[in-house]
């Protein structure tokens, strides 16, 4: 295995168990290392600090995914760290009622640059770096001795293979895998398309989310914007909502939508499908809603863009704040990582205070228990959602 030594001044991110090493960390990289080579990290007096896979000659040069000096690196090491992952899962998440969930969440399981999801008995790969994507033949390997899935299908069409040089792939690996697959979580029914959805077809990240809005849904009129296929419209309606309307862009997922309402036996005449842009329908409704949730996809894909997406989130939650009833609740969401916590809540801060009107944080969520975050990990953190009370005094 090949031994890259860290630079006094830069050890201690590593020894924090940061999962990223930059280059700049490291005396020398030897030319010639293929990305996915197994590497052993050490201090400059040689004592062993981690070992990982070789990621980049720039930027994120080592990826870490073990601290175990002794560890060899094979098809038995994935097969311990999906077991781990998935009997992780098995305790928290899985249940009578909820079969879908994360199995593997890069980093934070030890496979970085690796995502799963599970839906019912089939599995959605993702590899999102070159040096992950060499391992795949014994990853694949490992999740049919572990999980033993009826099939396994692949989803990296993701844009972050293009900073690698990465070609897009999907396709069957193993198996069959039905369009689409049929999933329960919390006991509500959904249909997932895991070939041409968004991301692996479902956002098992918003779970408790969707949960927690049912109590606000009760008796009250709901619009969810960016609804895809209607995963907070069914919560809704399961938690008594008098109407739910469903905005998006894409008529395929509003079609899913309103099968998936079908499929769990509420009324589709309570509910309305409107195939629009989200901010072009919140300026122009004259409708009032007592509930809107907001759950757009990532305004801000690139840091350097940081300023467009923000004003792009403060304009959605304006106008959703101005569509409310007296006493309404906004859910409101972004799933962008160049947007911290603080920043989402700061930007809300300013909405409120151009409309002269106080905001209440009365929940507040993150991703599930499914998709675990490294304590110094912070660039995993992505997604955050609060549900807010205006003052209406």
């Amino acid at each position: 295995m090949i031994t890259l030594k860290v630079k006094q001044k830069r050890v201690g991110p590593v020894i924090g168990c940061h999962p990223w090493v930059f280059s700049q960390a490291f005396f020398a990289i030897p030319e010639g290392i293929q990305s996915g080579e197994p590497v052993r990290l050490v201090s400059e007096d040689d004592n062993f600090l981690a070992q990982g896979y070789f990621s980049s000659y720039s930027q994120i040069a080592v990826r870490v995914w073990g601290y175990d000096e002794a560890e060899t690196v094979d098809e038995n090491f994935f097969v311990r760290r999906i077991e781990k992952a998935f009997q992780f899962r098995k305790r928290y998440v899985e249940k009578p009622g909820t079969n879908a969930y994360r199995l593997i969440h890069g980093e934070s399981d030890f496979l970085p640059g690796l995502i799963v999801d599970k839906y019912a008995g089939y599995l959605v790969v993702q590899f999102h770096t070159r040096g992950i994507e060499r391992w795949k033949t014994e990853i694949i390997a490992a999740l049919e001795k572990v999980i033993v899935p009826l099939g396994i299908y692949e989803r990296s069409d993701i844009p972050a293979r293009k900073v690698e040089m990465l070609e897009g792939r999907s396709g069957l690996i193993a198996g069959h895998v039905p369009v689409p697959i049929a999933i329960e979580e919390n006991g509500l029914k959904f249909l997932v398309d895991v070939y041409h959805g968004q991301k692996t077809g479902f956002f098992c990240d918003q779970r408790d989310t969707r949960h927690a809005f049912m109590k606000y849904a009760r008796n009250r009129s709901v619009l969810n914007c960016f609804s895809y296929t209607g995963g907070f419209s069914v919560y809704a309606l399961a938690g008594g909502a008098s109407s739910v309307v469903n905005v998006d862009t894409s008529a395929t997922a509003l079609e899913l939508a309103k099968e998936n309402v079908e499929l769990n036996g509420f009324d589709i005449g309570r509910c309305k499908f409107i195939c629009d842009d989200v901010k072009k329908y919140l300026r122009d409704t004259g409708e009032r809603f007592d509930a809107i949730v907001l759950d757009p996809p990532a305004f801000i894909k690139d840091r350097r863009k940081k300023h467009e997406g923000v004003a792009g989130y403060k304009t959605i939650n304006e106008r959703a704040l101005r569509a409310l009833s007296k006493n309404g609740i906004l859910v409101t969401c972004s799933c962008s990582t160049h947007l911290s916590l603080d920043d989402f809540r700061y930007l809300l801060s300013e909405v409120g205070g151009k409309l002269r009107k106080p905001l209440s944080i009365i929940e507040a969520y993150t991703q599930g228990i499914d998709h675990p975050r490294l304590l110094p990990f912070t660039e995993g953190d992505y997604l955050k959602c609060f549900i807010i009370s205006p003052d209406d005094r």
